[in-house]
């Protein structure tokens, strides 16, 4: 695919490459910010607001209890299994900084979800927020990497007056932590305190060195840690920070982050790039809460804002939405699923933006394709490829298709992930001999060099912007005694892009589908438990016997 096709198109002034040069590590990139906006606000939570001075100081603190402390060498595995608080970005810059690897946990997951992640990822430490202490009590015998246990409070950098007032809440009123006990667990403020104690000396990290274990599930399979190296982070936080220069001033913007920080959208466009241009992240612990959601967009001179469709939809079916001042709003990013026209036309109908749609994968640190900012209203594609991407649409056969034809989407740039952690098999079937991502996409590229998704290769679900994968829950669901066969597929749904369903063949006659949705609550996280259960007398097979899930679809 000739690169010029795309670049003809770019705006005026964007560079067509980027000079990863610039920073050798995360912690350099957040040290260098720290000097230039020392005294800015940086993130803010439950009314609570550190400056970037703030920030460094307590990150550091983090990192010396990790480095002096634990003494954990370089390159030690440390899960963070946090909702949006406080907490997140100072054990992230702190993991990152003290040079271990940061494994994301999403906080939702039932124990044998986290079992295999902290199994596979062999995380030797977990910092968990007490609301999920019980699931990881219920895992901990059969985690044997796992040494050392931080709890944190919700409220726990609120202030010495608000923090206790809000755990107390959070675990006696609202009676949201479940009764959990742990051998040995260490407080998060303890080791705050003990870290502050200790001198911490800087880690020398490069490039090459490994920042994040992403958990994802590929195109394909059981979920794989992809290998985030500092540089691909680096390069796609000056990929995309190039990419909205035009619309962003340096150490004035303030961006909402309701999408979850364990989220590779929100890890790097949030976190990573609003962080490097001096911004305050405003951070929402819990966006199912609309109401208590828009409270914070008026409480606070919002400029920009990411997420995906469903909770753009959400907060423009409430009624409070509209009456928010959009004066100061000068962007909004869409991604991790499709973005549909109907919102989007009404986002702009009701805030005055476009919403302006994006495209990435895990794998791709994620941003791949991004629309201009310019962009007057919604268009159908996902954007052109930025800075540094070479991007090639293949037949089945490897060969380049043309304009206006479909295949599958491959990319390459330095934002694409080293391979999958230990699967080199995976890897290899991921990542061509050039350098190319295989993304199980099919795409189309537009006469003015736009890319156009058309579908999945796979049987990938996307829920809400999160993967579901058909042979998790099928694996789940054969468990339960009385199931004989099941298949599961993706089904349009207006409000998260796609819902589960699933296809069952009884052996017990007297299986019911509460008995099928009770034992995937206890073993899936929610948005994978299926919405629809379908019984069947039999399912199409191929004359091998394999279950024809692309026949269950459209039927």
């Amino acid at each position: 695919m000739n690169k010029s096709i795309w670049q003809k198109h770019y705006p005026t002034g964007m560079p067509t490459t980027i000079d990863i040069n610039a920073f050798q590590s995360i912690p350099d990139v957040f040290a260098h910010t720290v000097r230039r906006f020392y005294d800015r606000p940086a993130v803010a939570n439950m009314g609570k607001t550190l400056t970037y001075g703030e920030l460094d100081a307590v990150s550091i603190q983090f990192a010396s209890y990790l480095q002096n402390v634990l003494k954990l060498p370089k390159g030690t595995r440390v899960a963070v299994m946090l909702p949006n608080l406080l907490q997140y970005p100072v054990a992230v810059f702190g993991i990152l900084r003290a040079g271990c690897v940061v494994v994301n946990v999403n906080p939702l997951y039932t124990p044998r979800e986290l079992e295999y992640q902290l199994n596979d990822s062999g995380a030797e430490v977990l910092l968990v927020a007490e609301n999920f202490a019980r699931v990881v009590q219920d895992t901990l015998p059969r985690t044997p990497a796992l040494k050392t246990i931080i709890v944190t409070g919700i409220g726990d950098m609120l202030g010495w007056f608000k923090a206790p007032v809000v755990n107390f809440v959070v675990k006696h009123i609202k009676k949201l932590v479940p009764k959990w006990k742990l051998p040995d667990v260490v407080q998060f403020k303890a080791a705050m305190k003990a870290g502050a104690a200790e001198v911490f000396v800087p880690v020398s990290l490069g490039h090459d060195d490994l920042a994040f274990l992403q958990y994802t599930g590929g195109t394909t399979g059981v979920a794989k840690g992809a290998m985030l190296l500092h540089k691909n982070i680096i390069a796609n936080m000056l990929q995309a920070g190039a990419w909205i220069k035009s619309v962003v001033t340096q150490g004035e913007e303030v961006i909402v982050t309701a999408l979850p920080l364990y989220h590779i959208f929100s890890l790097t466009a949030n976190l990573m790039i609003f962080t490097h241009i001096g911004a305050l992240n405003v951070l929402i612990t819990n966006p199912r809460d609309i109401g208590g959601f828009i409270a914070d967009l008026k409480r606070y001179p919002v400029t920009a804002m990411t997420g995906v469709n469903t909770l753009f939809n959400a907060l423009l079916n409430h009624p409070d939405f509209a009456s928010i001042d959009f004066s100061t709003w000068k962007l909004t990013l869409g991604g991790g699923m499709a973005v549909q026209k109907a919102v989007a036309d009404k986002w702009q109908e009701v805030t005055g933006l476009p919403l302006i749609e994006a495209y990435g994968l895990t794998e791709t640190s994620p941003a791949a394709c991004i629309n201009p900012m310019n962009l007057k209203a919604y268009n159908g594609t996902i954007g052109l490829p930025i800075p540094g991407t070479l991007i090639e649409i293949r037949d089945p056969m490897g060969r380049e298709v043309g304009q206006g034809q479909p295949g599958e989407l491959f990319i390459k740039g330095p934002q694409v992930m080293r391979g999958y952690w230990n699967r080199p098999t995976d890897t290899a079937k991921t990542l061509d001999p050039y350098g190319f991502l295989a993304t199980g996409d099919i795409a189309m590229m537009t006469a003015d060099g736009f890319v156009k998704l058309v579908d999945r290769k796979k049987d990938m679900i996307l829920v809400s912007g999160f993967n579901v994968y058909p042979n998790e829950v099928e694996d789940v669901i054969a468990t339960l005694p009385g199931v004989l066969e099941v298949a599961c597929v993706g089904v349009d749904d207006d409000k998260s892009g796609e819902i589960v369903k699933v296809f069952i063949v009884k052996k017990d006659p007297e299986l019911t589908e509460e008995q099928v949705l009770t034992h995937c609550r206890r073993n899936l996280t929610p948005y994978k438990i299926p919405k629809q259960v379908e019984f069947r007398t039999e399912l199409p097979k191929t004359n091998v016997g394999k279950i024809l899930r692309r026949a269950l679809r459209s039927a």
